[in-house]
């Protein structure tokens, strides 16, 4: 399989951090239909008992009123999704093409599981989501910038 590399849109909201959040908050998603790809869910360290879940993917009518139902919002953060067959040192020649043509990146999440790679990767402009795109191809192709 092939890397593929696609723009998504994070569903988000800030919550208290507390038993229970994460469940009522995907709740009304999923009881809709929903099946997520991404679940994130994080403590902010330094927001004193706040924290963010962020799921995707959330579409049609149906998904998007039980995402707002939920206190969930499309976020803001241009966001890449990449997908495929791992290798070792894939992540790093990511972060290493990203990183050589100046493009900083806003949160990384990655995994493998089995063979298979995936990484949802935020940055902090549209305009640097489309640069990393192709460079995040060559990276997983080998293939010099």
């Amino acid at each position: 399989m092939p890397v593929t590399v696609r723009k998504i849109v994070l569903w988000r909201t800030e919550v208290e951090n507390k038993p229970g959040t994460l469940a009522s908050t995907m709740g009304p998603p999923a009881k809709a239909g929903a099946d997520f790809k991404v679940v994130m869910g994080y403590r902010h360290p330094t927001a004193g008992g706040k924290a963010a879940i962020e799921i995707f993917p959330i579409t049609g009518k149906k998904l998007t009123a039980s995402a707002v139902a939920a206190g969930l919002s499309a976020a803001a953060i241009p966001t890449l999704l990449v997908e495929g067959d791992n290798k070792p040192g894939l992540g790093y020649a990511i972060a290493e093409k990203v990183a050589a043509a100046g493009i900083n990146i806003a949160f990384l999440m990655a995994q493998v599981i089995g063979r298979k790679f995936a990484a949802v990767i935020g940055f902090e402009t549209d305009d640097d989501a489309k640069k990393a795109a192709p460079l995040i191809k060559k990276a997983a192709t080998g293939r010099n910038a």
